[in-house]
């Protein structure tokens, strides 16, 4: 990883060494769901392919994301065209793979097309779901004297720079009366995050599931405070124009991003089946898989990128660029392409739920 960047109080700090503690945590993170590349490019690497014909569809994944759901809910059976994956540690380097042509459509948060947009990214925000945001969470050691947001005041937190943490954390400081320059951000990717954590090396970690439920089982964390009710819960499917200017590559994305929600839908029916899938495929505990299915990664349901996606995920285009996070404001409406809205409930629709008893 690069060298963390700091936000605040504190200078640049070299990055914590990986202590041996440590070790089978960040082993299991760094496979989870696929090939992924840890030395400090956060590019992608290639993984399986899937299909026959044409034409070839280039996906970028993250860890235990479309390509595990795909396969689980046998929705990679009979592709009439192929898909080669590439699995990536978060959305920002997954977006510059999208941006340089790399791959044509990839999963990400609700905050990489922000930064990406901010960077005159080439990319095209093509669908999206909405999620409960319990699984976005601040994240402190059981021991830790911190018991609210409001006393992160000169602490130093994990975050990858970019991503859909990034303004959960943003929006949690905000919502307790702080901003960035009242704490140091400490820029890592989540293998790097949880070796700091782990170590004493930051006070807090903002982080999405599967790593929350992880670091809650194995890692001696406990959340500080949750995103539900400060962000959108929103994540999208975002294309490379090239791609959607294609008439076979367009077609192939209308029926990829279909199966989607269709397995989204199975996910949601067989959160048990998922679970048991998901950590055999990505090495996580079978327990932990299932919290975050039921805490997060099972809720999501399947939306339209309207107007109202449009204007939420506006507010976090302009609250990253008072904040000077991002180096220009910009209308986030000119992303989007809404081709595959038809039919699709609006983007405010309520994520689904398994319960409190469950």
């Amino acid at each position: 990883m690069r060298r963390a960047s700091i936000i605040g109080r504190a200078a640049s700090r070299r990055r914590p060494s990986l202590a041996l503690a440590a070790l089978p945590l960040v082993l299991v993170l760094t496979s989870c769901g696929g090939v992924s590349r840890a030395d400090g490019t956060g590019g992608g690497l290639g993984g399986r392919t899937d299909g026959k014909g044409s034409p070839t569809l280039n996906v970028g994944d993250q860890k235990g994301g479309s390509e595990a759901m795909l396969r689980a809910a046998g929705e990679l059976d009979d592709l009439p065209y192929t898909i080669k994956w590439s699995t990536f540690t978060s959305g920002p380097p997954l977006l510059e793979a999208v941006n340089a042509g790399a791959v044509d459509v990839g999963a990400v948060g609700n905050t990489p097309p922000v930064f990406a947009g901010a960077a005159r990214s080439k990319i095209k925000v093509i669908a999206g779901s909405h999620s409960r945001s319990d699984g976005e969470a601040i994240l402190v050691k059981k021991d830790s004297p911190l018991r609210s947001p409001a006393e992160l005041k000169g602490k130093s937190i994990a975050v990858a720079q970019g991503s859909s943490a990034h303004y959960q954390l943003i929006a949690s400081l905000r919502a307790a009366g702080l901003s960035p320059k009242d704490v140091t951000l400490d820029y890592l990717q989540p293998a790097d995050a949880l070796a700091a954590f782990t170590r004493g090396k930051v006070d807090a970690w903002s982080v999405w599931d599967p790593y929350t439920s992880q670091a809650l089982d194995q890692a001696g964390a406990r959340i500080l405070t949750t995103g539900q009710g400060l962000v959108n819960g929103l994540s999208f499917q975002v294309a490379a124009p090239a791609a959607l200017d294609d008439r076979a590559k367009s077609a192939a994305l209308k029926d990829y991003t279909a199966r989607l929600r269709r397995a989204q839908d199975w996910v949601f029916r067989h959160p048990a089946a998922w679970a048991k899938t998901w950590a055999k495929a990505t090495g996580l505990p079978e327990g932990v898989a299932r919290d975050a299915v039921r805490r997060t990664r099972g809720t999501a349901v399947p939306v339209a990128v309207d107007r109202a996606a449009i204007g939420s995920e506006q507010r976090i285009v302009d609250a990253f660029a008072a904040l000077k996070l991002i180096p220009r404001s910009f209308d986030f409406g000119e992303l989007v392409d809404p081709r595959f809205n038809g039919g699709l409930p609006p983007s405010g629709t309520a994520p689904r739920t398994y319960g409190k008893a469950q």
